[in-house]
């Protein structure tokens, strides 16, 4: 008999679970941000190693399972957040893993790799070439023909199913704002939040990496029809993925130090440091009511 796909219940029973998670005001002195009324939606308090988007993505990709997978493909880089909370589930729902890793870390194994060992994970290193078929279908139905009744799950858990479940957080909030800010690499965050958000509300990706038309590209894709409400914001990259420099670190510990607000340098740092530009620039009317979303991820703070 075919187990039973793995249900929303057994997804929040994984440990700790905090839903719905917190909206905190936030005040920081910043010039400007005296004139608008600003709050962030820490999804990063939502579960420990599970936390952020990634939650949001994976029950939504399982939630519309009718029968537990065999085995679980899914693709990132060496400090991939969705490798690592998707690496925690499978092992919490004792679905054996395989992690498609671009880039040869055998000699260079970072935390979240660790971890990955230690929950049993199976990880496949693969040239940077090579992982550029990771949405070819010739390759997918390999992938398909060689891990037998698996679920192949795209880079950073980005999906139709991902996106609904992005709608739990709009549906969480208890008001309409006129500006959403999220971080956005894989796109599946964005276009959730602009198909979910009413027309009114103005959704506002920060690019993580440089991917001007590509980025805009991933989101467009994943949408059922246009949107005409979001936008990505290229300007906070810092120079690419995973890239930083002496500004951004100390934005990070300014952060943490005066307003207790834990972020690392790949995503949530790169999104606040965008949010005080552009207040800084202007770009808000007086009296907005914006909305950060803190993505979770803080285990890139290892790295």
């Amino acid at each position: 008999m075919t187990p039973p796909a793995p249900t929303s219940s057994q997804l929040e029973e994984l440990s700790s679970i905090i839903l719905p998670s917190p909206l905190q005001r936030f005040q920081p002195n910043w010039p400007g941000a005296e004139d608008l009324h600003i709050f962030i939606k820490r999804d990063d308090l939502i579960h420990p190693i599970i936390s952020g988007n990634k939650w949001r993505k994976l029950h939504g990709i399982f939630s519309q399972l009718t029968e537990a997978p065999a085995h679980i493909v899914s693709f990132g880089g060496g400090f991939s957040n969705h490798l690592h909370a998707l690496g925690f589930a499978c092992k919490q729902l004792k679905i054996p893993f395989t992690a498609i890793v671009r880039g040869q870390y055998q000699h260079n194994v970072t935390p979240m790799l660790n971890d990955l060992k230690r929950w049993s994970a199976d990880i496949v290193f693969v040239t940077r070439q090579q992982y550029a078929q990771r949405t070819c279908p010739a390759y997918l139905a390999q992938l398909q023909y060689q891990y037998p009744g698996a679920l192949i799950i795209p880079e950073g858990g980005s999906s139709h199913a991902a996106t609904n479940g992005i709608a739990t957080l709009i549906s969480e909030l208890p008001q309409n704002f006129d500006h959403i800010l999220v971080p956005v690499a894989s796109g599946a965050t964005l276009a959730g939040l602009a198909e979910f958000s009413p027309p009114t509300q103005h959704v506002c990706g920060i690019a993580v990496l440089k991917g001007e038309d590509y980025l805009e590209n991933l989101v467009g894709n994943l949408l059922p029809a246009a949107k005409p409400n979001w936008r990505i914001d290229h300007r906070f990259h810092f120079g690419g993925y995973a890239k930083k420099n002496s500004v951004l670190t100390a934005f990070c510990a300014q952060l943490a130090d005066e307003y207790q607000l834990a972020v690392e340098p790949v995503y949530s740092a790169k999104l606040f440091f965008a949010l005080k530009e552009k207040i800084a620039m202007g770009e808000f009317a007086r009296g907005s009511a914006i909305l950060a979303i803190h993505t979770g991820g803080l285990q890139g703070a290892r790295n």
